[in-house]
């Protein structure tokens, strides 16, 4: 007799849909995703993945730990504090408790005195200009990039901002009917990013042309006047947040720059990136939101989610009528943020921590002494680690430290874990740092660790 092949026996559909645990999931999830789950199930049965008898079990296991996204916390041991493939900044617990309040209906553009339309997003923009004085006015939208492309489309031949001498005057009549603009910027400040990303690309997506000036390692005021033309549509810095040239290098401030687009009539884009919003000693290379506006910025671009510690979003923050010029062009409704953004950022602001500014600015003493604390509760030992800002901040700068060294192979089996732990995996060793690790999961990350070297340690010890 032939033997019947054991996928022949796999349950059906409608009668997995009947089993008691999967009718009572069915009150918090909807039946698409239900027939899903049952559906992968029974294809991973088909193809030898799974034992036939194994069907129904898996299925009620993954109806049963089904959470709300398919998102997966995760503790960052990696000690780099702004890491981009695992969201970025995390939020406070302001910012978080505000966006649940933010979920359900909120005044985000109403005004409940007089019961009318209000301007959306004002308790973020009162937030931001409180605590950046030096900028007259302030725009939020989705993300840093497309703060940048709001601003060098916005102003591309629209009236200059600042204040303009005659032969700026010259220069704005003749440019009023040149099409299309361009963006004069230094070679060394044309960036990438990650995943490929080009801002340079970004721009051009615009119309606009990009005139670089200088070289590489060296640009001077006299490269960006001689390239100013009656088709220059703006003066733009870029902070070069993801690298550094060192050497025989020279770059122009924003001080003289704000000179030289005062008289041509040029508005003066500073994006930078991950900026603060004041100098903070700890990152004493890294520039800030006020010193930039200080020194002449009409405009000064910012990510949300890295150094600020919020959620993503693109900061622009400057000159009145240059933002004014922002907010009225039709690109800045395509790019506006949400309700959830907007409460969870002034709540960023306003709170007097977060985890990335406490991650930053961490009790050295303290954390060497919960590194030693978790390398003698899982029998390893105590190296010297120095974590990164990351996300494109502060580029080379070491946050000296400490990390519990493990072997290499120990990496995926604690992403593999509940909690997932996310190690440093460099050398050939798995390193464990706890600068952005909560100090409350110390004991959870000691046991998890445990865990992954209980079985070798018994090896050893047979």
């Amino acid at each position: 007799m032939v033997e019947s092949d054991p996928r022949r026996s796999i349950p059906r559909t409608d009668h997995l849909l009947a089993l008691p645990e999967v009718v009572a999931a069915g009150e918090h999830l909807k039946q698409g995703t239900i027939k899903a789950i049952i559906s992968e199930v029974q294809t991973a049965a088909r193809t030898g993945e799974i034992p036939v008898a194994e069907v129904a079990p898996t299925i009620i296991s993954r109806l049963g730990s089904r959470s709300a996204s398919s998102l997966t916390p995760v503790l960052n041991a990696t000690g780099i504090l702004v890491h981009t493939n695992l969201g970025r900044a995390p939020l406070s617990t302001a910012a978080t408790r505000a966006i649940t309040e933010a979920a359900g209906y909120v005044d985000v553009e109403m005004d409940l005195g007089t019961g009318k339309r209000s301007k959306r997003g004002a308790g973020a923009k009162a937030a931001l200009l409180r605590a950046c004085p030096a900028a007259e006015d302030a725009l939020v939208v989705n993300n840093g990039a497309a703060a940048l492309l709001l601003a060098v489309t916005a102003l591309r031949g629209s009236s200059p901002v600042g204040t303009a001498s005659a032969s700026g005057d010259s220069a704005r009549n003749s440019r009023a009917d040149s099409e299309p603009g361009e963006i004069v910027i230094s070679r060394g400040e044309l960036i990438e990013i990650g995943a490929g990303f080009r801002l340079t690309d970004l721009m051009t997506t615009t119309g606009a042309r990009l005139r670089e000036v200088g070289t590489t390692n060296r640009t001077h005021l006299a490269d960006y006047a001689e390239a100013i033309g009656p088709n220059t549509s703006s003066l733009l810095k870029v902070h070069t947040s993801n690298f550094r040239v060192e050497g025989f290098t020279s770059a122009v401030d924003v001080a003289d720059l704000r000179g030289l687009a005062d008289h041509h009539g040029l508005p003066l884009i500073v994006d930078l990136g991950s900026g603060l919003f004041t100098p903070d000693p700890a990152l004493p290379d890294e520039p800030d939101i006020d010193s930039a506006l200080r020194a002449g910025a009409d405009l000064v671009i910012v990510s949300g989610d890295k150094l600020l510690g919020g959620p993503q979003a693109g900061l622009i923050l400057g000159r009145t009528e240059a933002v004014q010029t922002l907010a009225k062009h039709p690109l800045a409704r395509a790019l506006r943020t949400d309700k959830l953004t907007l409460a969870a950022l002034e709540a960023t602001i306003t709170d007097a921590a977060n985890p990335i500014h406490d991650a930053l600015h961490i009790d050295p003493d303290r954390l060497r002494e919960r590194t030693e604390t978790l390398a003698e509760a899982v029998g390893a030992t105590v190296v010297e680690h120095d974590g990164r800002v990351g996300g494109g901040g502060a580029p080379g700068v070491p946050l000296h430290g400490w990390a519990v060294e493990l072997p290499e192979d120990c990496a995926h089996a604690l992403r593999a874990g509940d909690p997932a732990i996310v190690a440093r995996v460099h050398q050939g060793r798995c390193l464990i740092d706890l600068r952005c690790v909560p100090e409350s999961d110390d004991q959870c990350v000691a046991a998890a660790i445990g865990g992954v070297l209980g079985p070798r340690h018994l090896g050893d010890n047979g």
